[in-house]
């Protein structure tokens, strides 16, 4: 009985093995459902040998809910060992579950048992933001401690403002309260650098300006006589084209130490702004005698008054161009337009040089020449010829000072034309002065072009006429001399400016001692 029930286990047995062998030589016929080939939706499909049939069940996020949804695939297995694993280990897995079969249409029915996800909720992403939070906070702190700088330095100035402001009031005042010539105490004080007046105290002034009438006309504008605080004083007012003057004569005013007695003695600068326009003014000193073209035009000198102006003349031109050392020492400066017309003379007999817009700066310490930025040229009278020829060395100062000495020889030369000499006519001696004439007024017209004077100067050669009469008086003689070496062609012969005050000074001094043993 055990032998044919053994026998009767093993027949079922091996007739199953040969149907699935049959059946796995031809494949078998699944279901399938998002696994099927050729992209279909659903269907069938043929198995490979060996191969079964499977359904699977796969927990996905659904990116509109946030929720797990669980989705049914239906298909076939790949053959070998692939489907053999995938069917056995697919069930591990939280969210995953796989279940084989191996008849025809077999996984239709089939429902996976899986081990759902311990949520639906699909836990939130955390972002490590700390990066952008740190730069912020940076930036804030950076913008924090530049504003604290800004303010801080704007209340630096505003302190500095202010006590400038009262100490500006508080020397108006001062000035103001004085009873003994208060125009001459402005003119003598200085800031503290030697640069002038206090700008505040400038503008105070320039605000109390009484213009009363107009005395004088140039290229730049015009030259009024003014009243303050009972006081005459000159008031330069420029025209708008020419702002670059202004703006620089009122810097080379403001030159640390520049104020000197031969030096037109500067007030205060202004720019007013009305409906009209702009005014830009000027306030110096006021000589009654006016420039020294006017008064040799009117009027003659004797030799001592000659050597006076002369030598007061070559005294502002050294000042100019020597420099003064120190820590706030003054530069070297070179005029650049020296003539009778812009030379005043004082009540003393003396004169001073004024019209500082072309004026050149020479920085030692630094070896920089200061150009001004300004279209306007010298008076082409004046002009040495070097400057009329365009081969001035503008990269040497010194080449500026010896075109200021050629110029400072046609003032001397006008001077000397002026002065009264004794000279004896018809056998009686008698004061003899010659007519006022311009240099080379014999030659050019009254408004010479560069190519005129070049002409002149160059292919020439010529210069003013030297009167023999000259030679028969001392002071005539040797001013004479200066002359004739400072109007030289070749620039490095023309004499310096203090050599020329130096020999004036002796000369006016050896008069004085003559006079005054004379005098005894």
């Amino acid at each position: 009985m055990l032998l044919k029930r053994d026998l009767g286990g093993a027949l079922t047995i091996g007739l199953g093995i040969a149907t699935v062998a049959a059946k796995s030589v031809h494949g078998l016929t699944c279901y399938c459902e998002h696994q099927c080939p050729g992209g279909q939706t659903n269907g069938t499909c043929v198995t490979s040998r060996y191969s079964q049939c499977f359904s699977s069940v796969r927990e996905e996020i659904n990116d509109e809910t946030g929720e797990y949804e669980a989705t049914v695939s239906y298909g076939c297995l790949a053959a070998g060992e692939q489907g053999f694993l995938q069917c056995k280990g697919g069930n591990s897995l939280s969210g995953l579950a796989i279940q084989c079969c191996n008849s025809d249409m077999c996984n239709k029915d089939l429902k996976p048992m899986y081990i759902p996800h311990s949520t639906t909720t699909v836990p939130p992403k955390v972002h490590n933001n700390s990066v952008p939070y740190i730069a912020f906070l940076l930036s804030l702190v950076i913008c924090l401690l530049v504003s604290a700088i800004i303010i801080g330095w704007i209340y630096l100035r505003y302190r500095r403002k202010e006590k400038n402001r009262l100490y500006a009031l508080t020397s108006t005042e001062s000035y103001i309260s004085g009873t003994s010539n208060l125009l001459q105490t402005l003119i003598g004080h200085s800031s503290g650098s030697g640069s002038g007046i206090p700008l505040l105290v400038q503008r105070t002034i320039a605000k109390q300006i009484r213009i009363e009438r107009q005395i004088g006309e140039g290229r730049f504008g015009k030259v009024c006589l003014a009243n303050w605080r009972g006081e005459h004083v000159a008031v330069k007012v420029f025209t708008t084209i020419n702002d670059q003057s202004w703006l620089r004569e009122t810097e080379i005013y403001q030159t640390v130490l520049l104020r000197h007695e031969n030096i037109l003695g500067f007030i205060a600068a202004d720019l007013k702004v009305s409906a009209g326009g702009a005014q830009m003014m000027l306030i110096t000193e006021y000589h009654k005698r006016g420039s020294l073209y006017d008064f040799l035009k009117e009027n003659t000198i004797d030799t001592t008054q000659l050597v006076v102006m002369a030598r007061s003349i070559a005294s502002g031109l050294a000042h100019l161009h020597e420099p003064i050392n120190g820590t706030h020492g003054k530069p070297c400066i070179a005029h650049r337009d020296i003539k009778s017309r812009n030379i005043l003379v004082k009540t003393n007999g003396e004169c001073c040089i004024a019209d500082f817009a072309l004026a050149v700066r020479y920085d030692s310490r630094r070896n920089e020449i200061d150009i001004a930025p300004n279209l306007r040229v010298g008076t082409r009278r004046y002009m040495a010829p070097e400057v009329v020829n365009d081969t001035i060395d503008v990269t040497s100062f010194s080449s500026f000072k010896s075109a200021d000495m050629y110029s400072a020889s046609l003032v001397f030369w006008e001077l000397c034309r002026r002065s009264r000499q004794s000279w004896p006519v018809g056998g009686s001696p008698m004061l003899q002065a010659d007519e006022y004439m311009l240099p080379y007024a014999n030659l050019v017209g009254s408004d010479p072009s560069v190519e005129d004077m070049r002409v002149v100067l160059i292919i020439q050669g010529a210069r003013p006429d030297i009167p023999i009469r000259w030679k028969c008086d001392n002071r005539l003689r040797v001013i004479s001399e200066i002359i004739q070496f400072c109007w030289h062609q070749n620039p490095n012969v023309r004499l310096a400016a203090l050599r020329v005050m130096k020999t004036l000074r002796k000369l006016e001094d050896s008069e004085t001692l003559e006079n005054g043993i004379h005098h005894v």
